[in-house]
């Protein structure tokens, strides 16, 4: 048999700056604008061929990120020696401001550079990067990774199905079981605790990452993986986090919250109790998570909270004043 030509395997680079916005390239003899990225030279791995890229290309001395997608390509014409082309699709960044503004090309390039909102991105690409795009940033907002055939993602892909598409696969049975869980919606789930003072007033915790001006509940992740439940993960959190090992007390709410395009994010709500002024003294905070501590009342909330966690926890205040619950909420509401 013939040798037959071995697939070309290239990377690209989803560049995000810290405002959600694509690096989208246009070289001058290319007619189409494109990602960063390229092939992959020698015994390069994708990962080390996407980084070489960036710094040669763009002077951005960035690692890859969290693999994306995988685009498997055909040749342009079935049947002929042409070579398939197997794109890996990194995260890169966010690119803080002044990288960012210090992309430079190679003497006597004059590429462009634009950072653009990634539905204008996707509306610039032609059409066989595009969907390449949309599928990454689906797999980035949901913590998932796409599986592309020509841009298109394949049954069971984890990200970048179409759910009126998904919901014809299920409903044809056409996907086998692993398919099926694969690209089943994913929901975050995690557990918070609500303290009171002996004076009624809220534990609140700040976090010492993303939004440390955004204040929180006592609580966290649930570690399901493990086969944690969310009453374990509240004790855990609550002991890790302020070196207090408490049981919690009766659920007072479950909350569901969602945004398009994410996955769905669930909070069980426990009760606490009522910390006096010897228990709020033994509390020691992890400086890994926590920035501080302290207690407030209702009225300090809006300034503290986003507003659907303020709700939960008013909500959360009237079912244990009133003995109701546990409480079913969406955003917050009942």
């Amino acid at each position: 048999m013939p040798d037959r030509p071995s697939p070309l395997v290239a990377a690209t680079g989803v560049v995000l700056d810290t405002r959600g916005r694509v690096l989208v390239l246009t070289t001058p003899g290319r007619t189409e604008p494109e990602l960063p990225g390229g092939s992959v030279h020698g015994t390069e791995t994708p990962e080390e061929g996407l980084a070489r890229a960036l710094r040669e290309g763009l002077n951005l001395a960035l690692p890859a990120g969290r693999l994306l997608a995988v685009d498997s390509r055909p040749p342009a014409t079935a049947g002929t020696p042409g070579r398939s082309v197997i794109v890996h699709v990194h995260l890169v960044g966010p690119v803080p401001p002044q990288e960012a503004a210090a992309v430079s090309f190679p003497v006597g390039e004059a590429t462009e550079a634009r950072w653009l909102p990634p539905e204008a991105a996707c509306a610039l690409l032609p059409a066989r990067v595009a969907p390449r795009l949309r599928a990454a940033l689906a797999a980035l907002h949901t913590g998932s990774f796409a599986h592309l055939v020509d841009g298109v993602p394949q049954p069971g892909s984890p990200a970048g199905l179409d759910p009126a598409r998904r919901v014809a696969l299920e409903h044809s049975g056409t996907l086998d079981p692993a398919s099926h869980r694969a690209s089943r919606p994913k929901a975050v789930t995690a557990a918070s605790v609500l303290f009171t003072g002996s004076d009624g007033r809220i534990l609140l915790v700040q976090p010492a990452y993303g939004r440390s001006d955004r204040w929180n509940l006592p609580g966290g992740g649930i570690d399901s993986d493990l086969g944690e439940i969310p009453r374990a993960a509240a004790r855990r959190e609550v002991l890790e986090e302020l070196g207090l090992d408490l049981a919690p007390g009766r659920l007072l709410a479950v909350n569901w919250s969602h945004k398009p395009g994410r996955p769905a994010r669930i909070r069980f709500l426990y009760d606490g109790g009522v910390l006096d002024a010897p228990a709020l003294a033994r509390i020691r905070l992890d400086r890994a998570e926590l920035l501080q501590w302290r207690t407030v009342t209702p009225v300090e909330l809006p300034g503290l909270v986003k507003p659907a966690l303020r709700r939960q926890i008013t909500a959360c205040l009237t079912a244990r004043a009133t003995g109701a619950g546990p409480l079913e909420l969406h955003a917050g509401r009942p």
